[in-house]
């Protein structure tokens, strides 16, 4: 997978270009990684490329010419694989971003991001150059950078390879529509906590029914929105309602 950033920060992009699985990964040649600065498209000495809003209030505005001419360059930069790429804002105004999401965008070639700055960037170059915007989440931070690294970690775990085990991905959370099970290691018994015993058992089958029960307590507490619509296969049936009729009789 080739990944570029647009960005008016290309060194923040080091903590996951050089750290970790995914700058391991990185190195391995599994995946390539470029940033574009548009300040390098700017039209005055400066290298200005913001500007106050029409219609007034706070704030500057990233201007239309420079990100369109940093998309532009990107584009040239595909490989002959412009098939197969996707140009993302990350903007709080997005789609979320979600597992969902996440298996799609893998499929992809090639992955343009578009930082964005300041109060935004003008509308225009979104409207005709962008493909997709994204958010991570109903809060607003300082740039696009750190959303970007972070669809950009997530993507790269489903990358064959990039993970040195590869169920690892497969039983995170949400790869399945449920949040993941408690994990332990050793000691077995710390400040007087112990590990289930059905995890020392070495029945597996014991062991996987709790973990898939434990992801359905786990879901059903924090994120019962994930159960809504869902096509429970038939063990995950019984085992919800057994957590429903232990919720009943505790009530």
């Amino acid at each position: 997978m080739f990944i570029q950033a647009i960005t008016l920060f290309p060194e923040m992009f080091e903590s996951i270009t050089c750290y970790g699985v995914t700058g391991r990964a990185k190195q391995l040649g599994l995946w390539q990684f470029e940033t574009i600065n548009p300040r390098s498209f700017a039209d005055n000495k400066l290298g200005y490329i913001d500007d106050r809003p029409f219609g007034g209030g706070p704030g500057m505005i990233m201007m239309a010419a420079p990100i369109q001419a940093a998309l532009k360059q990107a584009g040239t930069r595909y490989k002959n694989q412009q098939h197969n790429s996707r140009i993302i804002y990350l903007s709080p105004q997005g789609q979320p971003l979600t597992h969902r999401k996440v298996i799609e965008l893998a499929q992809y070639d090639n992955l343009v991001l578009l930082c964005g700055r300041y109060e935004g960037i003008d509308e225009r170059v979104l409207q005709t150059d962008v493909d997709e915007e994204i958010s991570v989440g109903d809060f607003v931070v300082s740039g696009g950078e750190l959303p970007a690294m972070m669809l950009m970690d997530a993507v790269l775990r489903l990358i064959p390879g990039v993970l040195g085990d590869s169920l690892s991905a497969e039983q995170d959370s949400f790869a399945d529509g449920l949040l993941d099970c408690p994990h332990y290691t050793r000691p077995s018994e710390f400040q007087g906590m112990v590990v289930p015993d059905v995890l020392l058992s070495g029945n597996h089958a014991l062991i996987a029914e709790w973990r898939l029960e434990q992801s359905l307590r786990r879901t059903l507490a924090r994120r019962p929105d994930l159960l809504d619509g869902r096509d429970l296969l038939p063990q995950e049936a019984e085992l919800l309602q057994k957590i429903l009729s232990e919720r009943e009789q505790a009530a």
